[in-house]
């Protein structure tokens, strides 16, 4: 497979949002990698079948979490340039085969920016366990996975508050498994989209 590249396109617009459709993105990775035929995986499983089927973007969720950190990531990326000696690149999307990725920037030529947003209180916290916080793991290694580098850093931002900064290498075995279930995923969604056309070819013959 190889690594394609989306920089004339910007996240969060119509362009964006076609250039997903369909696809398995690293930031819904956990929801792949959960156990059996749980409910979580059933329904990103059926938003995509039904996206590919209408050729329309399905509907999504925002929290004011999801919110804030949007109107944040400016901010904490402009932080983490001035710490950073390697030059960094915003892409709109990266497309790998059967599954893709909107980093948050793409660092010199082997890294990788995801760019997270914490309550004071909650980063307190995160800062003083000095942890990757696991609930990332999913996308992070997802990024590495999909544009093919060898690091992502992943910074928790607050206004004010210490960056949390905290550099991911490659877990090739997680990798692995992630992409055995991304694959598996992939062709169980290609059969789902199968058997909603044939439904729908014999809907019309009847």
């Amino acid at each position: 497979m190889a690594v394609e590249i989306l920089r004339d396109i910007e996240q969060g617009t119509d362009a964006w949002l076609r250039a997903r459709l369909g696809v398995p993105t690293a930031s819904n990775f956990s929801a792949i990698l959960a156990r059996g035929e749980g409910k979580t995986r059933r329904s990103y499983m059926m938003k995509l079948a039904s996206e590919i089927i209408t050729g329309e973007v399905g509907e999504s969720f925002s929290t004011p979490a999801m919110d804030r950190g949007k109107v944040m990531e400016a901010e904490a990326r402009e932080l983490y340039a001035f710490l950073q000696d390697e030059p960094l690149e915003q892409v709109g999307f990266v497309l790998n085969g059967n599954r893709g990725a909107s980093p948050d920037s793409l660092v010199g030529r082997n890294g990788g920016l995801e760019i997270k947003t914490q309550r004071g209180d909650l980063l307190a916290e995160t800062l003083l366990k000095g942890d990757f916080p696991p609930e990332h793991k999913a996308q992070v290694q997802g990024n590495l996975l999909v544009c093919e580098r060898d690091w992502w850093d992943l910074i928790v931002f607050w206004p004010r508050m210490p960056l949390f900064r905290c550099r991911v290498a490659r877990d090739e075995p997680y990798l692995k498994r992630l992409d055995d279930e991304i694959n598996r995923f992939s062709d169980e969604l290609q059969g789902v989209v199968e058997r909603l056309r044939k439904v729908g070819s014999e809907g019309m013959a009847a």
